[in-house]
């Protein structure tokens, strides 16, 4: 009897016992002719226990590019059976699955140069890593990989395992989940952007985005973990209301927000800023989004396609447009929040925040940074960037 209870305890799954969740569907969001390729994911959580709240990520563990991993055998001529050791306590694998499953293979970071010098009598690499090179070394990594670096300077005399030994853990890829478990019970869904883009004479792709848009069908499974964002969430109470700023795949914890407002009839008011390219093939969810604003769960969508007029237009500039009425709604307690690109639009959208305040609030710069610095000690001024 014993051995039966022992199998109904539910195994907790995590970073380092991820579940292997089914995909229902795969689907590409963009229109055709698009630049872009953005994919909504659905996932089974069936029989897993795991659950979320919306703001939460979906952390994956990716698998490398078959073709990447086959050019690296190829460009050393390794053995793709040698056994390689991987982690602790004497484990090994096959040098292909070591590659495909266990390693980070597209970054090149300044210690792996530095390691690898020690395999090579090329006189480059060791002028490389002198002092008064730093710069050099610096560009040289940024946007390569460990395929360029070996077919940059060869001969090598080094094993499969000298070199896999200068690799670090493959990382897993967190997205936002796209969806709520209280509108799709035992799912979650994503919405993940296919990164491809060419440098230094090769055609580089992201691990786990173009995977999902290129080698995962439905019916396959994905190794998931959930992963709790205590920064990120709706407000405690319903009626708050809410401002999001989601352009891109910024939109996917949005989506989360807007159906679980819907399933618990949150009488709070909500108002989206959407952005892409263009209107016809970039416009992510729109039926959905429209929908929820004809329900009245959605009371106010503004979007800006950058790419359907002469003069780039962005999400920050419709928030400047709408000066008067978002600062209506920060005064009264709107809750702001932004997801997406941290580089430029998060930094974009903070500064527009702050001219909207200054402006409609009749305040100093100081005083408006000061309000803002108020936002979101209170909360209610909540950042997903990355």
């Amino acid at each position: 009897m014993q051995t039966t209870d022992v199998q109904k305890v539910p195994a907790t799954y995590s970073r380092t016992n991820p579940f292997q969740a089914k995909v229902i569907k795969n689907v590409n969001l963009n229109g055709a002719g698009s630049n872009k390729e953005t994919r909504h994911l659905e996932l089974s959580l069936q029989g897993s226990d795991l659950s979320y709240l919306p703001g939460y990520a979906l952390g994956i563990l990716p698998q490398n590019d078959p073709e990447l991993v086959s050019a690296l055998i190829e460009v050393m001529k390794w053995d793709a059976s040698t056994p390689v050791a991987v982690g602790k306590e004497g484990e090994t694998l096959p040098l292909q699955e070591a590659l495909t499953t266990h390693f980070e293979i597209t970054l090149l970071s300044k210690k792996i140069v530095q390691s690898a010098v020690a395999f090579t009598d090329n006189q480059e690499l060791h002028n490389l890593l002198l002092a008064e090179n730093a710069n050099q070394l610096k560009e040289y990594t940024n946007g390569r990989d460990l395929l360029d670096l070996l077919r940059d300077y060869g001969p090598w005399k080094a094993s499969a395992q000298d070199i896999v030994s200068l690799l670090r853990k493959m990382t897993p890829r967190l997205y936002s989940i796209a969806s709520s478990i209280a509108a799709h019970p035992e799912e979650v869904h994503l919405t993940i952007g296919a990164v491809r883009y060419t440098a230094h004479g090769r055609e580089r792709k992201g691990v786990c985005s173009v995977l999902v848009a290129e080698r995962i069908q439905e019916g396959d499974t994905l190794p998931v973990f959930v992963q709790a964002n205590k920064h990120f969430h709706l407000p405690e109470s319903p009626d708050q209301a809410i401002i999001m700023v989601g352009p891109g795949t910024g939109i996917a914890p949005f989506r989360s927000f807007i159906e679980e407002r819907a399933v618990t009839k949150a009488t709070g008011q909500s108002w989206l800023f959407f952005g892409d390219q263009h209107a016809a093939t970039d416009f992510l969810y729109q039926e959905e989004l429209e929908q929820y604003q004809k329900d009245g769960v959605l009371s106010k969508i503004d979007v800006a396609f950058s790419r359907d007029s002469e003069q780039k237009v962005y999400v920050q500039h419709k928030m400047l447009e709408n000066s008067q009425e978002l600062f209506a709604w920060l005064d009264k307690g709107a809750y702001f929040y932004v997801c997406g690109d941290k580089l430029n639009m998060a930094k974009d959208v903070h500064h527009a925040l702050l001219e909207v305040i200054e402006k409609e609030g009749s305040m100093t710069r100081e005083e408006a940074e000061a309000y803002l610095n108020g936002m979101q000690e209170q909360g209610r001024y909540q950042r997903d960037v990355y």
